[in-house]
């Protein structure tokens, strides 16, 4: 009888894997203002590079939600990371190999890492939930929060480089983020990978799996949204409607956002229990602390409120990927690319949401009266109608997440029946 295999460096090496690819996401904001001030690259390209970034990560998650069964997902999960460090070498060499035109290869690098960013949110967590375990749930939860870790860690190790070679070496320390993924790719190479399944399997009861899969979909939706309308927005809520400096704004709006997610995320991974609980009462959470960031004038209670929102909305995309793997057995490879689909979605629609309403509310009679007569300026007046507003996506997946809890309420009950 053969031996089981030993999936201990695999799980590591996901983990280890999830933690460098955090890199993508935080590097590319810190050094906008460089490439800015260095390159003369105009705001608006700027501004295309994280619309790249996201139309890239959504178009993978779409192909492997329709065609996972085209690829093979144990290369794809080996080769994945060695895509990561070619992207950031590009990223970091674009002023070499484009002299006359560094955001080409920005862009192009963008395109390459975002690629592997995309293919880390589909495949690595079914390969986590395929793995034997005593707590599968504990350690979805665990490979999330060392997202939030790697945010601090890449934003207090670029401040420190930065401050000690200045900016214009950003080139340096890119290059040592592009070795770190390949270190997970030698693991992986080392390591097993769990069979995973690629197809939807024909079972009994398909209607309500697909109708188990939508709810899924709509949750990690909203909750995506109800995280990265904060987190996009902190740092200029901190400075333009709480008129903390701008330095300071960035360490303890993002920092500290970020360290309470994956604190959280940590927390769960520990001792969490009873996820659709968890969901539903994070999500109530954050809706209530979007009305107190929005309506309250005070900065400290403002402030407090903008970082508990990173608490409450921490477990709303991992929680919602362990109510999947809970609910609907087997899942498959497809189910977790739709929910990638559906959390990057989220990620973009919630920021440009708010970016509109600020915009346009902030030029209106109601901003100039009321930044006249309660000493706010258009901008903050915008900034807190956009908070109020961004409020409804965690209200409503409050309603949901009840409607949700009785709908498997009831899916279990007829199954036991």
């Amino acid at each position: 009888m053969m031996n089981e295999p030993n999936y201990r460096r695999t799980r590591f090496a996901c983990f280890y894997a999830y933690l460098a690819m955090s890199s993508v996401f935080t590097l590319p904001p810190l050094l906008f203002v460089t490439f800015h001030e260095t390159y003369g690259i105009s705001y608006t390209l700027l501004g295309t590079l994280v619309l790249i970034n996201f139309l890239t990560q959504l178009s993978i998650d779409l192909i492997f939600s329709f065609f996972p069964e085209k690829f093979n997902i144990k290369w794809t999960v080996r080769l994945m990371p060695l895509l990561t460090g070619i992207g950031l070498t590009v990223y970091a060499l674009s002023p070499l190999l484009f002299p006359s035109r560094p955001f080409l290869g920005l862009a192009i690098g963008t395109v390459i890492f975002s690629v592997a960013a995309g293919l880390c949110e589909v495949l690595i967590s079914p390969v986590v939930a395929a793995i034997p375990s005593e707590h599968p749930d504990r350690d979805m939860s665990l490979l999330h929060s060392l997202y939030g870790w790697g945010v601090v860690s890449n934003v207090v190790l670029a401040t420190l480089f930065f401050r000690i070679f200045g900016t214009a070496n950003w080139q340096y320390h890119t290059l040592f983020l592009a070795v770190l993924p390949l270190i997970a790719s030698v693991l992986f190479f080392l390591s097993p990978i769990p069979p995973m399944n690629t197809s939807t399997p024909a079972v009994k009861g398909a209607a309500k799996r697909t109708t188990g899969i939508f709810l899924c979909f709509v949750c990690i939706f909203l909750g995506s949204a109800s995280e990265n309308a904060m987190t996009n927005w902190i740092s200029g809520y901190m400075e333009n409607a709480l008129h903390i400096p701008k330095a300071a704004g960035d360490i303890l709006g993002m920092a500290v956002f970020a360290l309470l997610l994956a604190s959280c995320r940590t927390l769960y991974a520990k001792y969490g229990k009873n996820i659709l609980n968890t969901l539903l009462f994070s999500m109530a959470g954050a809706a209530v602390f979007y009305i107190v960031v929005g309506s309250v004038t005070n900065t400290i209670v403002s402030f407090l409120a903008c970082v508990l929102i990173g608490f409450c909305t921490s477990m709303l995309w991992p929680g919602t990927l362990i109510l999947m793997e809970e609910k609907i057995p087997d899942p498959g490879v497809a189910a977790y690319a739709l929910m990638a689909a559906g959390g990057d979605f989220g990620a973009s629609v919630a920021p440009q949401l708010l970016g509109v309403i600020v915009d346009k509310v902030k030029v209106t009679d109601f901003a100039l009266n009321l930044s006249a007569t309660r000493g706010m300026t258009p901008d903050e007046v915008g900034l807190r109608v956009g908070v109020l507003i961004a409020a409804v996506f965690p209200l409503i997946g409050t309603v949901l997440l009840l409607f949700v809890k009785r709908y498997f309420s009831k899916q279990e009950k007829e199954t036991v029946g």
